[in-house]
């Protein structure tokens, strides 16, 4: 997800969002093992008591002054417990003239915006000031994540903390344990049941593609050649075609451009991403796959009715997945003082 670097490319994304508003609207009128060692509430309670207050300091000043910094900041949790568990190891910078790239520096990594990373970097460097070598890069990016989803308009949920820091980030490990633009059901139902996620929580955790952006290279083969067929993909709104190949061309275009993930309400978290799947207004085909498979349908079409329960679903799925690959403790993991660095 990415903002256009050109005030030009900005205003067309724009522009392209208020389109997408009307199409919707218009549409809308006609027709790896889960374990959780000793994770608490108050795990904090007494090294460091102001903490949530300290993170949500920054992340209520950072959201107002560059709102996406809340998709990047949930994407970035997400890419974290994937790889490695939820262990920090995302936001290891790679050592110069190195060959051994950390998670950050892989392929499928390249897309996370900056403003996710600066987020937790001033973020540590707060809590520092107050608690010094008590609280881990990893629980400050879980709770930054949920604080994002709640000023987005999402739900306020509680988030366990006692994560250590991970010791390994290795850019090889990345591919294999990270959703595609492009993958099935079948492979997104196998990775997230590798994670001790069921299909439930892939519906639910998908929804958080109610907020943010994506770049066209990872959209246009939906539009020109899907499946190698040489045609779009059917399973998307001839308008919402229209209006992403004016902006995407098949070859060359402008690669700065992005467009929401969500057309009805790009800015707010909520529910109406379930809609749009539901009325052909999926961006991603792994989007909109959901809708159209028979194991993952039923919940999308439940969860497109009903804020509330997506609300609630998703609190809990945020949960379940914050505790993947937990480390403790010394010999497992570290905690660092700058994020970007491991101790040792």
């Amino acid at each position: 997800m990415s903002v256009p670097s050109s005030s030009s490319s900005f205003v067309f994304t724009c522009l392209f969002i208020i389109f997408l508003l009307t199409l919707r609207s218009s549409n809308c009128l006609s027709n790896q093992t889960n374990t959780t060692p000793q994770l608490s509430i108050d795990y904090y309670a007494k090294s460091c008591p102001q903490l949530e207050q300290i993170i949500g300091f920054i992340t209520s000043q950072q959201f107002k002054e560059s709102p996406v910094s809340g998709p990047a900041t949930i994407r970035l949790f997400f890419h974290d417990c994937f790889v490695e568990g939820c262990d920090g190891s995302i936001l290891i910078s790679s050592k110069p003239g190195s060959k051994m790239l950390a998670e950050k520096d892989a392929q499928d990594n390249k897309d996370l915006r900056v403003e996710g990373f600066q987020i937790i970097t001033k973020a540590k460097a707060l809590v520092e000031s107050k608690c010094p070598g008590v609280v881990s890069c990893a629980d400050i990016l879980a709770i930054a994540a949920r604080d994002f989803v709640h000023l987005a308009g999402g739900p306020y949920y509680q988030v366990k903390k006692g994560r250590w820091d991970g010791k390994i980030s290795m850019a090889s490990s990345v591919a294999s344990n990270i959703p595609r633009s492009n993958s099935t059901v079948d492979q997104l139902l196998k990775l997230f049941s590798s994670k001790g996620l069921t299909p439930n929580d892939l519906v639910v955790l998908s929804g958080a593609h109610t907020i943010g952006f994506a770049h066209c290279r990872n959209f246009v083969s939906r539009l020109y050649d899907y499946h190698g067929t040489k045609q779009p993909d059917p399973a998307i709104d001839p308008r919402l075609l229209k209006a992403l190949r004016m902006a995407c061309p098949h070859y060359g275009g402008n690669t700065d451009f992005v467009a929401p993930f969500d057309v009805t309400t790009p800015f707010l978290f909520d529910h109406a991403y379930y809609g749009n799947l539901v009325a052909k207004l999926g961006l991603l085909a792994t989007d909109q796959a959901l809708f159209l498979d028979p194991r993952t349908k039923p919940q999308v079409q439940a969860l497109a009715k009903d804020k509330q329960q997506f609300f609630k679903a998703f609190a809990a799925a945020m949960e379940k997945m914050g505790s993947i690959g937990v480390k403790r403790g010394g010999q497992h993991g570290e905690k660092r003082k700058d994020c970007s660095m491991h101790m040792s």
